[in-house]
């Protein structure tokens, strides 16, 4: 063929593949699924089983046939979805339409096209799963507009029993984020060490999905996107709390030649691996569990010690965190045996070390409810994030010890975003059996789960529970209540520790906000005594962390028989509302605004304080901030409108974000339907 120009029809290839919102300025198409392109020719006419035509597909530094990083392959009649193909679908003349069609299992990657050996162009191969070849293939719309082409989502984080919502940007098809995730993949050690062999990898979305969980974490100082930091000041970057979404992350680290943005904590690493795995085309979600155990030594128990005054031993690595986020891919996988396709844990936050690497999974969410905890990758430590025993001990004065009962259970409403809707869907039941059934007991004992196993349902005579007030504000002073009850047949003396401190998410007990020890608690038979705590706003507000849970623990101890009874509740300080108005007629490409208030429900006044918008295709891939020059004294609203304009129709989601000196960072988001 004498070829003259051609044109790679990036919009309707682009729209046809679901890519168009990367925009459509470069040829971006999945694998499985034919693309077309037209050559205009010089001179002569394409002649059906006369004309020939020589094709090669390359992707990496050394492509090779038998890595599957080179194909050669000519015209057929048809296209063969099966492996690399191309046909011509247009009448003989002086333009041809070349449809070419990537092997459902090609690596994904930037490819060169050659036709002929002299013409050459360059494209972009994702997974694809709208194809039913490819491993990651998800058979429901409403499912793939959720998990591959959402740009924003709702992720849970407070309490199991008060999960508090968070809006978030993940904003996959942003200009210039493909090219950010596509180089998270070519610096990753693997590549560096051996690209053709990690190029050949990427055919592999088990292979893809493990390097983005050691990528998304900088621990192994491998040029991973984020540094991970969990103490009370962040100095040298950011609060975790003051990310909207991940483009902004991505863009700074592909600008500063690959340095770890500081800094993460779990939903953030979560929310940055959401957006880099739907950016490649893996179905994935944000997934949320509470009362998550971080088991160091792999026993599937978090030991505990306590003192008298209900004081914590900070020393066992062992912790319980309030919640902590990961996320799940879609795929089949081959290289287990059957029954363990479909959803699949994996976690970037750098807990543990897996292969000598910070990374986690992925692992079938299917294994960690069977109990298969020698199926890949990494069962054991998130089969005990969801199923360790919590054992409490009181260590007395005298050196003697005693385990205290308490009801506290590991791994409860497993949360994520429901499909279509920003309610919480609770996925326990796709994590566990229910409790006390005979397929759990089961499971424990696949596991060997002896501290499970072994436990018989505690019946202690001493009964504590917290009870708390609703609607806790911060900023607000207020009570919570202990109630201790005797159901033995004799009188009980007993000391009876009530203490509330301020407490990180990840379990970390800061300074005290309020205490009582009352050595002298009688309790008659059948009888119940209530205590109650007074938390002052002065006494608590400067021990918060921007996480805004208070532990209560409450401890009863029998003087006569040295039994210990505990029970614990953490408190979510609720946080103002942001209201948010939208002035002007929603539609493509026309200005519009948000009218953001806030009123400071504290007795001080705010400093310092501002609000950012961003979202996605509503503020360019950017965020928007507007500084208040003056402090908001208390009960006086903080009020702004920031501009923006939207460059995409449909359901977007408005990001919102309020900061100041005292109240740290509020969030809230508003849907907008964008006309076209």
């Amino acid at each position: 063929l004498d070829i003259s120009t051609w044109d790679l029809a990036c919009q309707f290839n682009n729209t046809d593949h679901h890519t168009e919102l990367n925009g459509t300025d470069k040829l971006i198409v999945r694998r499985g699924q034919a693309f077309t392109i037209n050559l205009y020719l010089n001179s002569g006419s394409y002649q059906p089983g006369y004309t020939q035509l020589h094709i090669t597909a390359e992707t990496g530094p050394q492509p090779e046939e038998q890595y599957g990083t080179r194909a050669v392959f000519g015209l057929s009649n048809d296209i063969d979805d099966t492996c690399w193909s191309a046909a011509v679908s247009s009448p003989p003349g002086d333009t041809v339409c070349l449809s070419v069609c990537a092997a459902p299992d090609a690596p994904i990657g930037r490819y060169v096209l050659t036709l002929d050996g002299h013409i050459q162009f360059e494209f972009i191969l994702l997974f694809n799963p709208w194809c039913p070849r490819d491993v990651v293939y998800m058979d429901s719309e409403e499912k793939l507009a959720e998990y591959v082409l959402a740009q924003d989502g709702i992720i849970f984080r407070g309490d199991a029993k008060y999960p508090v919502p968070l809006a978030w940007y993940f904003g996959q098809f942003e200009e210039g984020i493909l090219d950010a995730c596509l180089r998270i993949l070519d610096m990753n050690p693997k590549h560096r060490r051996n690209p053709g062999k990690d190029c050949s990898g990427r055919r592999n979305v088990i292979y893809v999905t493990r390097v983005l969980s050691a990528m998304i974490n900088s621990n192994d100082r491998d040029y991973g996107v984020l540094e991970g930091c969990w103490k009370d000041t962040f100095d040298g970057g950011v609060s975790p709390m003051s990310w909207r979404g991940s483009v902004q992350i991505l863009k700074i680290w592909d600008s500063t030649s690959c340095l770890p943005v500081r800094y993460g904590q779990c939903w953030v690493f979560a929310a940055v691996a959401c957006t880099v795995s739907r950016a490649l085309g893996i179905p994935c979600r944000v997934v949320t569990n509470y009362y998550s155990a971080h088991d160091t030594n792999s026993n599937l128990v978090i030991e505990q010690y306590l003192n008298e005054k209900g004081e914590l031993d900070t020393s066992s690595k062992d912790m319980i965190w309030n919640y902590h986020c990961w996320v799940e891919s879609w795929m089949t996988r081959p290289d287990l045996p059957q029954g363990f396709d479909g959803w699949q844990a994996s976690d970037p936050t750098p807990q543990e070390r897996s292969e000598g690497v910070f990374c986690c999974g992925p692992v079938p969410v299917r294994a960690i409810k069977e109990g298969e905890l020698t199926l890949k990758y990494d069962a054991p430590f998130v089969f005990a994030e969801v199923n360790a025993d919590l054992v409490y001990t009181l260590k007395y004065k005298d050196g003697s010890t005693k385990k205290i009962v308490n009801n506290q259970k590991v791994g409860q409403n497993i949360s994520t975003k429901s499909v279509g809707r920003d309610q919480r869907e609770d996925i326990t039941h796709l994590y566990k059996y229910p409790e006390g059934s005979a397929e759990e007991r089961q499971v424990f004992e696949k596991a060997n789960h002896q501290n499970k196993l072994l436990q018989e349902k505690a019946n202690p005579g001493l009964h504590i529970t917290i009870k708390l007030s609703t609607g806790v504000k911060k900023g607000c002073d207020f009570d919570v209540f202990a109630i201790a009850s005797n159901n033995t047949e004799e009188d009980k003396k007993c000391r009876l520790v009530f203490a509330s401190r301020a407490v990180s998410y990840n379990g970390v007990i800061g300074r005290e906000c309020g205490f009582k020890d009352l050595l002298n608690v009688e309790l008659a038979p059948g009888g119940e005594r209530k205590v109650s705590l007074r938390l002052n706003y002065s006494k608590y507000c400067n021990n918060l962390t921007e996480d805004n849970l208070i532990r209560l623990g409450a401890l009863l101890i029998d003087y006569s028989t040295k039994e210990a009874v505990m029970a614990m509740r953490d408190i979510v300080l609720d946080e103002p509302e942001i209201k948010i108005r939208i002035l002007g007629e929603p539609k493509e490409r026309r200005k519009l605004a948000a009218e953001l208030t806030l009123q400071n429900p504290l007795p001080e006044p705010l400093q310092g304080c501002c609000f950012t918008i961003e979202g996605a295709n509503l503020t360019g891939g950017s965020s928007i901030t507007e500084k208040l020059d003056s402090p908001i004294e208390p009960g006086q609203e903080a009020k702004v409108k920031i501009y923006f304009t939207p460059t995409q129709s449909g359901l977007r989601k408005l990001v919102v974000d309020f900061d100041s000196d005292k109240l740290g960072h509020v969030r809230g988001y508003r849907n907008v339907i964008i006309g076209k």
